[in-house]
């Protein structure tokens, strides 16, 4: 964001006082004590709740350890940014499903560009033995968050802080962030200028927030700077380190696709982790054919179904979580779990992805009234299927005799809105 500085500027009278009647020889009164000098007038960005806002913030971040002129001159002429708010606000009216971003995610040409840099790059082997973590990841990590470093975001990260906070939907982080944004230009390590990234106040080729930027970015070209806009080493070290930092347990894997047998319990989907070999004893066999490593059999998981049971299964291990951890999302831990396998020389999946069809939020919503109102706790109503709505979900389909995956299609809905509504008895 532009910062500009604002001067008033007082006329001067220019006429000799000896040709000019005093104020006191006009009024015939003694003058009074003379006034303080006019200082400066406020700055202020024409909204009142965000003056209001910023008005307390400062003496927070001076508290919170960021000296008094950097929070005066990193705020002077602050203003919001509508189009971050207008960004935060948006809800995707269609939801897409989990199949066609991760499609979309390990493409062709990424696969290629990524098994490019495995092999080019010189300090990836350093990195990983440092760390911990496959190199797989940690570049499937860096195609996700910036396509390789090409796709960073512009925006002035002070700016777009300060304009989440000001908003308050989500004020107590943002306001975190924005004293983290403050204390890397206090300490001189980068200036206002270079805290670019996206509106969410995400930075860099692997879009670190600010705070993590404090307590994790690396200096691994060790040139004094930990530059994770310009330095891919930088980046993709930092990278390693959160990941070593989530939890991350060396030689395990993170997700595997996996064949389930006829007759398989579809209601165990999204359950607690249990050991490997209670689910080899049930049947479930990796779906390469390949022997599961030592590691993985000492290790536990669960299983997902994220396009149904007719779609690709999935074991995933502890380090799945790790990587939700950089990103909460499990359509984005997917995607980085299978593009770094893919990085690594393995095959596509053996189950594709079916074809499915985008639910609307209108359709969700219709989905978490109708369940609600059969007696089923859906966590809410907001048209967000989070994992207590898939409990709904099965347990619903359990009911119907359905098999119970957990994953919800129009049909569904039709059939539980009729239900709700008393006009149908439940689907045979």
């Amino acid at each position: 964001m532009d910062r500009r500085a604002f001067l008033l500027l007082t006329l001067a009278g220019c006429a000799d006082p000896q040709l000019e009647p005093t104020l006191t020889q006009v009024a015939g009164t003694s003058p009074g004590p003379a006034p303080p000098p006019a200082g400066p007038a406020p700055v202020v960005s024409g909204d009142p709740n965000f003056d209001a806002w910023l008005a307390q913030f400062k003496p927070k971040a001076v508290l919170a350890g960021v000296p008094q002129e950097v929070v005066d001159r990193e705020t002077a002429g602050l203003t919001p940014d509508t189009g971050v708010v207008a960004s935060d606000g948006r809800q995707p009216e269609f939801s897409k499903p989990v199949g066609d971003y991760v499609k979309g995610t390990v493409s062709d040409v990424r696969i290629s560009q990524g098994r490019q840099f495995r092999d080019q790059l010189p300090y990836l082997p350093g990195i990983e033995q440092a760390f911990r973590v496959p190199r797989e990841i940690v570049l499937a990590v860096w195609a996700m968050e910036s396509a390789f470093g090409k796709v960073q975001g512009d925006k002035d990260i002070v700016r777009c802080l300060a304009t989440l906070a000001a908003d308050g939907r989500r004020r107590g982080w943002a306001e975190s962030e924005l004293i983290s944004a403050l204390k890397i230009i206090a300490t001189g390590e980068q200036t206002r200028a270079r805290l670019k990234g996206s509106w969410a106040g995400a930075m860099g080729q692997t879009q670190f927030l600010p705070g993590v930027y404090l307590s994790t970015a690396i200096d691994g070209d060790r040139d004094g700077h930990r530059d994770i806009w310009g330095s891919t080493h930088d980046a993709l070290a930092s990278t390693a380190n959160y990941m070593a930092k989530a939890g991350w347990k060396p030689g395990e894997s993170w997700s595997r696709e996996v064949l389930l047998p006829t007759g398989f319990d579809y209601s165990l989907t999204e359950g607690a982790r249990e050991a490997l070999p209670v689910w080899t004893g049930r049947g479930v066999k990796r779906a390469d054919g390949l022997p599961w490593s030592a590691a993985d059999q000492a290790s536990s998981a669960s299983l997902i179904l994220p396009s149904g049971y007719t779609g690709p299964a999935f074991l995933i291990f502890p380090n799945h979580a790790a990587i939700m951890k950089y990103n909460n999302s499990t359509a984005y831990a997917l995607g980085v779990g299978l593009l770094a396998l893919r990085f690594g020389g393995e095959g596509p999946l053996v189950t594709p992805w079916p074809a499915e069809t985008p639910l609307s939020r209108t359709d969700r919503v219709l989905a978490q009234e109708s369940l609600v109102k059969l007696g089923y706790d859906t966590g809410g109503v907001d048209g967000a299927i989070g994992p207590k709505t898939r409990v709904a979900i099965r347990a619903w389909q359990q009911a119907n005799r359905i098999p119970a995956d957990g994953y919800l299609t129009s049909p569904m809905i039709q059939s539980m809105a009729m239900q709700a509504a008393g006009m149908a008895a439940p689907p045979q």
